[in-house]
């Protein structure tokens, strides 16, 4: 018989388990934090982030992150570089990357171990399911960087597979575009000072919520 409450907790208790696997062999790996993990392979994805952007996409204030970057750095595995004005930059060193690389594959060992422990039409069944759910979590997080803080992005989309992450992501986006395009539409159609107004707060007010 179906039960919500009985799958449900059962993802609980596999989730946990998962995560507790594979983050623990990820740090071992690479000699660092969680966080620090997850902004080595940040970084080595998009290098040049600033502090605060590489703190939103780990999960950290902008105070925590820059204590997270100087641990990093003091460790020889990100340097900064001066930018623009007061603009700072942070990527990975040589060593860096070597060592996101290590994190990486030492993370994608023991899930793949649990994972082979299906059949490939059980597998395929997983993948179709893990999808449908993480589209509904990038929906309610808001954060795609985020929630693929410690992802492997090239077998994620390896042999021409699409990232469902980033398809949510990308028609989130495009929502949004889509609801700005029809305000500012709705606006010069009424004309006049105060709702031209209201609709440049509101455009404004969406872009802080995006963030870059």
């Amino acid at each position: 018989m179906h039960s919500t409450d009985r799958t449900a907790n059962l993802l609980g208790a596999t989730a946990l388990a998962v995560t507790d696997l594979a983050l623990t062999t990820a740090t071992k790996a690479a000699g660092v934090s969680a966080s620090g993990a997850a902004a080595l392979v940040a970084l080595s994805a998009t290098p040049g982030l600033g502090v605060t952007e590489l703190g939103r996409r780990v999960g950290l204030s902008q105070s925590a992150a820059a204590r997270m970057v100087d641990s990093l750095e003091s460790g020889g595995l990100i340097e900064r570089r001066q930018g623009v004005g007061r603009f700072v930059s942070v990527s990975t060193t040589a060593v860096g990357r070597r060592t996101a690389q290590a994190l990486l594959a030492a993370r994608g060992t023991p899930l793949t171990e649990i994972v082979g422990a299906l059949d490939e039409d059980d597998q395929d069944a997983l993948a179709g399911l893990l999808g449908k759910l993480l589209t509904r979590l990038c929906g309610e997080l808001g954060n795609a960087q985020l929630l693929c803080r410690l992802c492997d992005r090239a077998s994620c989309v390896r042999d021409g597979a699409v990232c469902p992450v980033g398809q949510a992501e990308c028609e989130r986006l495009r929502d949004d575009a889509h609801g700005e395009e029809h305000g500012s539409e709705r606006s010069s159609e009424h004309g006049g000072e105060s709702t031209s107004g209201h609709s440049n707060k509101q455009r404004g007010g969406h872009g802080q919520a995006r963030g870059s």
